[in-house]
């Protein structure tokens, strides 16, 4: 049975996986940078990129001797080949370089995004394209339909910052420390998401589209007002936030992004207010370790928080997207492990990682 090793290092996270071609984790380890970090607020990307290259080669050490493998017993090295920061990424497609140079074993560069739109079929096998995808996480806000592994249309995106920066910058604006999303969250739970007037950018527009840095503005003015509760802004922000996404959501669908599932992935798909979270009084009924749910749009709604399950965010999820390409004969597989090389190589003279966005 094919088994890849993916590797994920785009932003502060290092991950390092085995995976099966029947979707099966065999090893799987991450290492978190939030303490390194917390000090400045934010990632500082140089610091991420030195974890990277400390932790990386012990990690990979550490799930090959748990799974009782070789370098030779590997069909391929997959790993994250961008969007991300640009220092980690190169530690973590220099190691798996080197990996599959020493071992002659194919080397796969992956898109980041394309692992979180492909990572809810490491969950839910019967997960069949096409589907839509709300793609939520730090550095990107997009909604695209997934029609099968590299065959993606994207629907919407952000014409500024993404939801998930727009948390961590709320948080440090109310001096609620890093990571944001959570902090945002924890606090919010004691106020009132009604009580500050914060306004929903693009509501009601004819574009799908989504913006997010006027939300932010309006948090800072409402914090030098002094007029407010720390906990009612940070409650209203998440509120505005969902608003935002739920109505851009539901414009996608009428504008013809209709598919029979939805999937939300990324890290900002955590949030338990988001509708997506929520148990449904209607429609709800379990599925082996998920709830599915009926929306009132009559989608099926798997549900995302399930992609955490692994330590995989981009990274078994690379590897999920290597297992479904093994489907393609062999010499297929070759010729499209040397395109992906090929643009690999071209993002990073381009200095492209950040803009890397399928249309």
């Amino acid at each position: 049975m094919p088994v890849v090793l993916g590797i994920e290092s785009s932003c502060d996270e290092t991950a390092v996986a085995l995976v099966a071609s029947d979707r099966r984790i065999i090893a799987q380890r991450i290492a978190s940078q939030d303490e390194a970090h917390r000090p400045y607020g934010g990632v500082v990307p140089e610091i991420a990129a030195r974890a990277h290259a400390e932790r990386i080669a012990p990690m990979i050490a550490e799930v090959m001797g748990e799974a009782g493998m070789e370098l030779h017993d590997l069909s391929a090295i997959a790993a994250t080949a961008g969007p991300g920061l640009i220092g980690g990424v190169m530690v973590g497609l220099v190691s798996a370089k080197a990996l599959s140079m020493a071992s002659d074993v194919p080397l796969i560069a992956v898109n980041h995004l394309e692992g979180h739109a492909l990572s809810p079929r490491l969950v839910d096998a019967d997960l069949e394209f096409p589907y839509l995808l709300l793609l939520v996480s730090g550095g990107h806000c997009q909604i695209l339909r997934c029609e099968g592994v590299g065959q993606y249309k994207r629907l919407a995106t952000t014409i500024d910052d993404a939801v998930g920066e727009a948390f961590d910058k709320t948080a440090k604006i109310l001096g609620l420390g890093f990571p944001g999303g959570p902090a945002i969250e924890r606090l919010a739970r004691e106020g009132d998401p009604q009580a500050v007037p914060l306004p929903r950018p693009l509501v009601n527009s004819g574009e799908p589209h989504f913006s997010f840095a006027g939300l932010k503005s309006a948090v800072l003015r409402a914090h030098e007002s002094l007029q407010y509760e720390t906990a009612d802004i940070a409650a209203s922000f998440q509120q505005a936030a969902i608003d935002c996404l739920t109505d851009r959501l539901t414009r996608a669908i009428e504008n013809g992004g209709h598919a029979p599932s939805l999937v939300v992935a990324g890290g900002v798909e955590h949030m338990t207010r988001a509708p997506w979270a929520m148990p449904k009084p209607m429609g709800g009924k379990p599925r082996g370790n998920q709830t599915m749910y009926d929306t009132a749009l009559g989608w099926r709604f798997p549900n995302p928080r399930m992609e955490k399950r692994f330590p995989l965010e981009g990274m078994g999820i690379t590897a999920e997207n290597i297992v479904e390409r093994w489907k393609i004969s062999r010499e297929d597989q070759d010729e499209l492990a040397a395109i992906s090389h090929q643009r690999a190589v071209a993002a990073i003279n381009d200095g492209r990682f950040d803009r890397q966005i399928s249309s």
